[in-house]
C-alpha cells in the first residue's frame, strides 16, 4: 500500500507542474499578442499623424493660394482706385482747360465785338471770325466731353474685368478648398471610430 500512495504523489506533482508549465506559455503568448498589437497600433498611430501632416501641408498650401488671390483683389482695387483718381485729375485738368480755352474765346469775341464799333466794313468780318471762334468753342467742348466720357467707359470696363477675373478665381478655387477639408475631416472621423475613439469627444 504505502508505494501506490507515493505513485499518487508523484502523479498529482507531475499534473501540477504540467499546469503551470501551461500557464506560462499561455502567459508568455498573451505577453507576445499585446506586443504585436501594441506596435500595430503604433504603426497606425505613425500612418495616421503621416496623413496629418501631408493634409496640413495641403491646407497651408491652399490658405496661401487663398491669400494670395485675395491680396491680388486687393491690388486690383488698390489699381482702380488709382485709375480712377488719375482720370479724375484728367478730367479736372480737362475742365481747367476747357474753361481757360473758353475765357480765351470769350475774350477774343469781347475785342472783336469792340471792334465792330469802329468800323462798319469790319463787323462782317469781324462777325464771321466771333461765329468761327463760338463754332470752335463749341466743338472743341464736345470733343473734350466725348473723348472725357469714352475715358470713363474704358477705365470703368478695365476695372469690371479685372475685378470679375480675381472673383472667377477665388470661386473657382473655393470649392476645392471646400471639398478637400471635409473629405480630409471624413478620413480622420473614419480612422479614430476605427482605434474605438468618438470624435466628438476629442
Amino acid at each position: 500500500m504505502p508505494p501506490k500512495t507515493k505513485q499518487k504523489g508523484t502523479k498529482a506533482g507531475a499534473q501540477k507542474k504540467n499546469r503551470n508549465a501551461g500557464a506560462d506559455v499561455e502567459a508568455k503568448s498573451m505577453l507576445r499578442l499585446a506586443l504585436l498589437e501594441k506596435e500595430v497600433l503604433q504603426d497606425r498611430l505613425a500612418l495616421q499623424r503621416d496623413e496629418a501632416r501631408r493634409a496640413k501641408a495641403s491646407e497651408d498650401q491652399l490658405k496661401q493660394r487663398i491669400r494670395d488671390l485675395e491680396a491680388e483683389l486687393e491690388g486690383a482695387r488698390s489699381e482702380g482706385k488709382a485709375i480712377y483718381a488719375e482720370m479724375s485729375r484728367q478730367c479736372r485738368s480737362l475742365q481747367a482747360a476747357m474753361q481757360s480755352r473758353s475765357r480765351q474765346l470769350e475774350e477774343e469775341v469781347k475785342g472783336l465785338r469792340e471792334q465792330l464799333e469802329l468800323c462798319q466794313r469790319e463787323a462782317e468780318t469781324a462777325q464771321r471770325e466771333a461765329k468761327q471762334a463760338l463754332g470752335e468753342r463749341d466743338r472743341t467742348l464736345a470733343q473734350l466731353r466725348a473723348h472725357v466720357a469714352d475715358m470713363e467707359a474704358k477705365y470703368e470696363e478695365v476695372l469690371h474685368d479685372s475685378l470679375d477675373r480675381l472673383l472667377a478665381k477665388l470661386r473657382a478655387v473655393k470649392p476645392q478648398w471646400d471639398g478637400a477639408v471635409l473629405r480630409l475631416h471624413a478620413r480622420f472621423k473614419e480612422q479614430l471610430r476605427q482605434f474605438g475613439l468618438n470624435p466628438l469627444d476629442l
